[in-house]
């Protein structure tokens, strides 16, 4: 169950994280205060999974769904690069990832 926290977790992490975008710099009430209450779940949610997963494998996975997340979302939404390079780069933190999750201990 921990895992399952930690992803929602990341998932509220992207949230957050584009949310900042949409806030331009706390001047728009609706999108801060969907960052911020992003960022307070998140938070909570990662402490939750702390309970019982190791300190530096839950950030490194929370940190690596916040940074896949938040490109692929610039991509799509903001027409970020994606370029061949980029694109590689984030493969790399998505295996990571999972390497964390189901590598040896």
């Amino acid at each position: 169950m921990s895992w399952v926290i930690l992803f929602l977790a990341g998932l509220f992490e992207i949230v957050w994280a584009v949310g900042l975008k949409y806030s331009e710099g706390f001047s728009r009430l609706w999108p801060s205060l969907i960052t911020l209450i992003a960022l307070a779940i998140s938070m909570v949610l990662l402490g939750l999974s702390l309970r019982t997963l190791p300190l530096g494998t839950a950030y490194a996975i929370w940190t690596g769904i916040g940074a896949v997340g938040t490109v692929t979302l610039g991509i799509f939404l903001f027409g970020e690069p994606a370029s061949l390079f980029r694109l590689l780069c984030i493969a790399l933190i998505v295996f990571g990832i999972i390497g964390l999750k189901f590598g040896p201990a």
